[in-house]
């Protein structure tokens, strides 16, 4: 654990919970897993504070807890849990085109609130679309149940573990912390409901439609309160099955790229048709012949089988392997070779670094050192042709920036200079290792950029919002535009420049992350599939 990467989690833990669940988070990544008075005693924080934080971070996944064989029960945070809070704007949009509005305030609402059981989340959800729709108009619970099982059946929301249910004959002494489990068959597996109504509006009054006090109603609903049909079904949002779709966006992407549109759309359809039954961690798709891609392409691609077969032939030919062939029954059986593909995006991500920091012809000695895997100066000169003297410095700026490595050879066992090959590598693995780290240190860098351009801004925010506030009262009671214009008139010219900069720059700053985030998906992507072959 890096100290950029402990650092961000604080930025992360803070934004997100406050200051007291982000001192207990990131003592214990840290210190590692540690009982619960011991992180009392060590962070100088009451022991009711510590369970409430300690609630707060295991409701979210950002906590995990083992009981020991003493019956001590320690708690660790997991860190690439906290990490991955960077992305969830990036889960939310994704939802959102894939599953509309209605998708995008389920994954919203699972995110923001860690767990949640269905009928909670689709009462939920109905609700704020029915606050977005016009007047006389309401979202049926029975859509958000859709799209809910939709979600459930792609894997983009799965069931939380649960505590399994004992025998009433002779429970025993309970366990001091309760052991959860569940089944690979269950954890899609959508609870039968019968959610009948419509989403509710908001009320500015006291009450209802039916003219009842909320006093008198929230008693009512007290008495007469139902048992909820999933009580104890708790749902949460599936993080790798996201990763598994921006991976195969950025495969589907980099085809296009270099080929052109009917080869992208071929490979789309081949990660689509695998989507499901292939882990998110495996090398390779499941196999799929000729036939069944050809019957899985979308209706408006009128390509022929022949030059399907063509396309296939051409992409299994490819330098970089994204296709492979394994068989040639049913017309010839193909395969994505999912981890040659990431290593090709974290390359190609390398690459275009290099040319941005350091220049052209640093990029061209770069891609000559990754085609040859080993090179004398000497040979890297001839080869780039490039002058001597420039060619070492270029080398140098690369190997100080651990961009490329170099590899001593001895003939003889003195390691006398004069009798060693010197020769120039990229390992790719230790140089997207340094590059992540880089990019850690530069989202913590925007995130603090951007409170301090908030924090400078505050007292003129604030006044902002008062007055937008003001604005849409009087809006709703009907004023006129002539007082309108005199309360908006309450911001200056020069205050109103002020916040139009500021804003420029919060959204410059948030794209920034968006983009970093994007390229540490990448690397970490390949790290992750290269140690798993390892």
């Amino acid at each position: 654990m890096t100290q950029a990467e402990i650092k961000l989690c604080s930025l992360l833990l803070q934004e997100h919970f406050g200051e007291i669940v982000e001192k207990i988070g990131v003592h214990l990544i840290r210190t590692g897993s540690q009982p619960l008075r011991v992180i009392a005693h060590d962070t100088g924080t009451s022991l009711d504070q510590v369970k409430k934080a300690l609630c707060v971070l295991i409701q979210h996944n950002l906590v995990i807890y083992q009981v020991h064989k003493r019956g001590v029960v320690e708690y660790e945070a997991q860190c690439s849990r906290v990490l991955r809070m960077l992305r969830y704007p990036r889960y939310i949009y994704t939802a959102k085109t894939l599953y509309s509005d209605t998708g995008e305030l389920i994954v919203e609402e699972l995110l923001l609130n860690g767990k949640m059981t269905m009928s909670a989340v689709v009462k939920k959800v109905a609700d704020r679309l029915t606050e977005t729709m016009e007047d006389g108009k309401t979202m049926d619970y029975a859509e958000v149940s859709n799209t809910f099982m939709r979600l459930a059946d792609t894997h983009f929301v799965q069931r939380c573990p649960w505590v399994p249910a004992t025998e009433n004959s002779d429970p025993g002494p309970l366990p001091p912390a309760p052991i959860l489990v569940i089944s690979e068959k269950d954890m899609y597996l959508v609870p039968k409901l019968s959610l009948i109504g419509k989403g509710k509006r908001r009320r500015s009054s006291d009450e209802d439609a039916t003219g009842e006090p909320k006093a008198k109603r929230s008693k009512h609903s007290t008495d007469n309160k139902e048992p909820i049909p999933d009580d104890g079904i708790y749902w949460q949002a599936n993080l790798d099955r996201f990763h598994q779709h921006f991976r195969d966006q950025a495969i589907v992407s980099a085809v296009a790229n270099r080929m052109d549109q009917t080869s992208s759309e071929i490979v789309r359809t081949m990660l689509r048709m695998s989507e499901i039954t292939t882990p998110s961690a495996a090398p390779f798709t499941q196999p799929l012949s000729s036939n069944e891609i050809f019957r899985s392409l979308p209706v408006g691609y009128n390509i022929s089988k022949q030059v399907l077969d063509q396309y296939l032939t051409l992409l299994a030919d490819d330098p970089l392997e994204f296709v492979g062939k394994s068989g040639d029954s049913g017309g010839g059986m193909y395969v994505i070779n999912l981890h040659k593909a990431l290593g090709s995006l974290a390359t190609a991500t390398l690459e275009s670094v290099v040319q941005e920091r350091f220049g052209s012809r640093c990029a061209r000695i770069f891609r000559l050192v990754l085609q040859k895997k080993h090179l004398e100066q000497k040979q890297v000169e001839d080869f780039a042709m490039i002058p001597a003297k420039e060619a070492k410095d270029m080398l140098y700026k690369m190997l100080s920036g651990n961009f490329i490595s170099l590899q001593e050879i001895p003939k003889t066992p003195d390691h006398a200079p004069s009798r060693t090959f010197y020769l120039y590598t990229v390992n790719i693995l230790s140089a997207a290792r340094m590059l992540l780290h880089r990019c850690y240190k530069s989202i913590a860098n925007l995130i603090e950029r951007r409170q301090f351009e908030t924090k400078e801004n505050k007292r003129l925010l604030e006044k902002s919002q008062r007055v937008e506030a003001i604005i849409a009262s009087m809006q709703a009671t009907g004023a006129e535009e002539a007082q309108l214009q005199e309360i908006e008139e309450m911001i200056t010219a020069p205050e109103r420049q002020q916040l139009e900069t500021l804003k420029r720059n919060v959204n410059k700053l948030d794209a920034s992350e968006i983009q970093v985030d994007e390229t540490i998906f990448l690397l970490e992507s390949y790290i992750e599939s290269t140690m798993k072959r390892q």
